[in-house]
């Protein structure tokens, strides 16, 4: 049995890199993330729906907020997962997914989170190289997606985008990550 995290500590960030459904399935299988939503930050229009998003005229990208024990997972390894993910240095699409909501994406909600995402970015580049397109800026409002994006891969394992695109990222992070992985 995994040890309660003392919400006192509790960090969360709210990252974008593409599809949403990819970081919400491959976060909710680390150990210490105590809680991953999925939705819209970045924009410039109130409470916005899946369908306004995806016109490519709100400017929100597709996000998650992810909430997390630093004392279980490190901080880094969160980060670190996120540049593992999803390409970097693809400016405004991930895949075959094209328009600014799948941009790539840090939102701050202090000054040190702003200087932990940068300095992730930094570390990302001795992988990616000096190609990266992830854009840094305050989190300003977090907008819940509706309900059926939430914990869409393990709702939908069987959908064809669930079988060739999010299952190798989670397998990726399984593989990568593995004193990380909650127990199945």
């Amino acid at each position: 049995m995994t040890a309660k995290p003392d919400t006192n500590s509790l960090t969360t960030f709210v990252l974008a890199g593409g599809c949403f459904w990819c970081l919400d399935a491959a976060y909710r299988v680390l150990r210490g993330v105590v809680h991953v939503v999925s939705g819209y930050t970045g924009g410039h229009v109130d409470n916005p729906s899946y369908d306004l998003v995806c016109t490519d005229t709100t400017d929100h990208a597709e996000a998650v907020s992810i909430t997390f024990d630093p004392s279980m997972i490190p901080t880094q390894v969160i980060l670190d997962v996120f540049f593992t993910i999803h390409d970097p240095t693809q400016l405004n699409k991930q895949g075959k997914d094209e328009g600014r909501q799948y941009r790539s994406a840090m939102f701050y909600a202090d000054d040190e989170q702003r200087q932990l995402f940068e300095s992730a970015k930094k570390g990302a580049a001795e992988i990616w190289g000096e190609g990266i397109v992830t854009e840094i800026g305050p989190l300003e409002k977090f907008w819940d997606a509706e309900d059926y994006h939430q914990d869409f891969f393990t709702k939908n394992p069987e959908r064809g985008s669930c079988v060739t695109v999010i299952a190798p990222k989670v397998q990726k992070v399984r593989q990568q990550y593995l004193p990380y992985i909650q127990p199945l």
